[in-house]
């Protein structure tokens, strides 16, 4: 018990992630660092912050309503169009981080070994049943609270197209948030010789930064996600289950919202 709970607050590095001496390479490294982040999630962690203010002075969070996949044009092929779009430019944010990590060598390191579907399917939906219920019922406190907007995660129109899409961009969302927030952040500054406590915090805060747009709540909940499961794949190595996680997460809030909405108004 203690081994475990050892385990779990102190991590070891695992071996391969070598801390990177030469101050050239580390030069390159955080250059690298601040140029992705600049392309992905930081950028949206800053914008997200801004809108979180703009919606208080505005008359507060808790009255404003934000829209999680919103359509693109009034023109249905060119809303298809533009969604499709949106969906392959999340995939390319997550082969950028794979890329990264593949010229360096660690791709395998970064927890982006072989898919094991016996393994990793059944550890993705344990995480997701983890993190996802209390998800869902801190969206209700924060929204009772007034401390989160009214979030709308898919319109409900209809059209034969939307469902694959929303499944698309679930998809999307969780390889880019999980490679670039996850593997590739923690395993940069790993090299970096950062510790594994620290890496954490900083990969959990930028992932809760870039959902503030929704509310406090949405923040705080996405804050302890990235704990938890930037603490799985410190202690595992794998990548694939929060993959997994976080793309059920997703398909059961976007499809699931445009099935029930009728029946969800507690999340607005």
């Amino acid at each position: 018990m203690r081994a475990t709970l050892r385990s779990v607050l102190h991590p070891q590095r695992p071996t391969g992630v070598a801390v990177v001496t030469d101050p050239t390479e580390r030069r390159a490294i955080i250059v690298e660092l601040v140029i992705v982040g600049v392309l992905t999630f930081l950028f949206s962690a800053l914008s997200a912050a801004l809108s979180l203010i703009e919606a208080q002075l505005a008359g507060g969070i808790g009255n404003s309503t934000v829209a999680l996949n919103p359509a693109r044009s009034d023109l249905g092929w060119i809303d298809f169009v533009r969604q499709l779009m949106s969906a392959l430019r999340l995939f390319a944010i997550g082969g950028l981080g794979a890329y990264l990590l593949w010229r360096s060598g660690l791709l395998e390191r970064a927890g982006l070994g072989r898919w094991r579907p016996r393994r990793d399917i059944p550890a993705g939906l344990g995480l997701a049943a983890l993190v996802g219920l209390p998800g869902l019922a801190l969206v209700a406190i924060a929204r009772a609270l007034g401390v989160n907007a009214h979030l709308v995660p898919s319109e409900v129109d209809g059209v034969w197209w939307r469902w694959p899409i929303l499944i698309l961009l679930a998809v999307g969302n969780s390889a880019a948030e999980e490679i670039i927030v996850v593997a590739y952040f923690i395993t940069r500054l790993r090299q970096l010789g950062t510790s594994e406590n620290t890496s954490l915090i900083a990969s959990s805060v930028l992932r809760g930064g870039y959902h503030l747009y929704q509310g406090l709540g949405a923040g705080l909940g996405n804050l302890v996600m990235g704990l938890v499961f930037g603490r799985f794949f410190q202690i595992t190595s794998r990548l694939w289950p929060l993959v997994v996680a976080h793309a059920v997460m997703d398909i059961v809030a976007f499809v699931g919202y445009a099935l029930l909405h009728e029946h969800l108004s507690w999340v607005g």
